[in-house]
């Protein structure tokens, strides 16, 4: 019998590896002006835009049907030429027009009911832009639920960390073999086939640096089937062709290396490590540090770019730990239901629980955001809630102690003491004072 979503999962991973290595050709021919800057001002490149084209396009052709929530547009790709004309010379094959049109598809904006896939081409441009971490993000929702993701992680050591049960296979479904050759399954097969091979060459050669550590990570997690590595340096599964191996031999190979993975047992809270974002802007980090010290974690944070940190978690890497993403106070900022959609299967299908700082599950049924969510926090079941209690009582103290400050603050500037807004001069001055007491 196929397993649910079979089709989906050997399409879904094609097109990111695809993607990931179309990243990677970029990464190292990246020249100056290759690079925008967008509304929110975070970065976008080439790279963005290419690696959107390329899914966008494969998820198309297999299922012509379901729309597709990207980050990207061409709004301002259209604007810029030099831009432009790099992201098409990527892929000559396509029609410039029918490029942007590409990346366009992915402008579907959300909602509660139906299929949809949602799509993050590079999450953490920053990390990609130092040659650091990032990851290519793809899910699929069917009404709100995420049923299927797929992170590629190019930058990641494969074997930094092993999996916390070992490798072995022996509890995993087996691999998806092609489905039955229905009308429907056959066409959407070799429409996903036609498109592939409608794209940029690629390879499968791993980057290896100095000392020869094998980098390039695949995380696959579906619903009910649990949750697996992979490395990236595997030669392509169907539905793309591969003339020089049999699909029994690329199932075989696949079998032999893909890693089971569960978040590490037994894991004592000062052993904790927390994984945050790089970025201040990104994240709350001093109120993470109040977290971490709530708790007694002693080890210092895991910083990098992207969902490569919902990888890290269920990996085990540090030992093991927690999700930790805090919004900057103030911030009007809503998180993107692409940014998490992928890593909230895999953490859950590792045995972990993801929620928001008041431990309410994410709503990916709101549109293009978690609009009702505040925060994310991703952690073992047996520490979710110890985690989420540490929070919401370092927050409440912190708002208890803004109170004070903004009374007193009010006082003086009716006084003429001070000359800024009380709420501006809290703004700047509650962390020391909060680090003070």
């Amino acid at each position: 019998m196929t397993p649910l979503f079979a089709l989906e999962q050997q399409v879904a991973i094609a097109a990111v590896r695809r993607a990931c290595t179309l990243t990677t050709t970029v990464f190292n021919k990246l020249v100056a002006g290759e690079t925008t800057i967008k509304d929110d001002k975070s970065p976008v490149t080439v790279a963005d835009y290419s690696a959107q084209a390329v899914i966008n396009t494969i998820l198309s052709c297999a299922f012509p049907f379901d729309p597709i929530v990207g980050e990207e547009d061409s709004a301002d790709l259209r604007d810029n030429t030099t831009l432009r004309a790099r992201v098409w010379g990527l892929g000559k094959r396509w029609p410039a027009d029918s490029l942007l049109e590409a990346i366009d598809r992915g402008g579907y904006p959300g909602g509660r009911t139906g299929r949809m896939w949602t799509l993050d081409p590079i999450d953490g441009t920053k990390g990609f832009l130092r040659g650091g971490q990032y990851a290519v993000c793809l899910a699929l929702l069917v009404d709100a639920h995420v049923e299927l993701g797929v992170i590629g992680c190019p930058n990641l050591p494969v074997t930094v960390a092993t999996p916390a049960t070992g490798s072995s296979n022996s509890s995993l479904p087996p691999l998806p073999s092609p489905p039955p050759q229905s009308s429907s399954s056959s066409s959407s097969s070799s429409a996903a086939a036609a498109a592939a091979a409608a794209l940029p060459a690629t390879t499968t050669t791993p980057h290896k640096p100095e000392q020869e550590q094998e980098t390039g990570a695949l995380f696959v997690a579906v619903r009910g089937q649990g949750a697996y590595q992979l490395p990236l340096s595997l030669p392509d599964f169907p539905p793309l062709p591969n003339p020089q191996m049999t699909t029994m031999q690329l199932q075989e190979r696949w079998q032999q290396r893909r890693s089971r993975l569960y978040m590490p047992p037994n894991i004592t809270l000062p052993g904790l490590s927390f994984l945050e974002s790089v970025e201040k802007g990104h994240a709350a980090l001093d109120t993470n540090e109040r977290v971490a010290a709530r708790l007694g974690v002693r080890a210092p944070p895991v910083r990098m770019d992207s969902q490569a940190k919902y990888a890290a978690l269920v990996r085990g890497d540090a030992g093991g730990g927690v999700y930790l993403r805090l919004p900057v106070p103030d911030a009007n900022y809503q998180e993107k239901i692409w940014d998490h959609a992928p890593g909230s299967l895999l953490v859950q299908e590792a045995g972990g629980i993801i929620s928001d700082l008041k431990g309410r599950p994410l709503d990916f049924g709101l549109g293009r955001t978690l609009g009702e969510n505040f925060g994310v926090v991703a952690a073992r079941k047996e520490i979710h809630a110890q985690v989420i209690e540490a929070i919401q009582d370092v927050l409440s103290r912190d708002q208890t102690i803004r109170n004070k400050l903004l009374a007193v603050a009010n006082k003086d500037f009716c006084k003429g003491s001070i000359s800024r807004c009380p709420t501006d001069h809290i703004t700047q001055s509650a962390p020391r004072k909060i680090e003070e007491i």
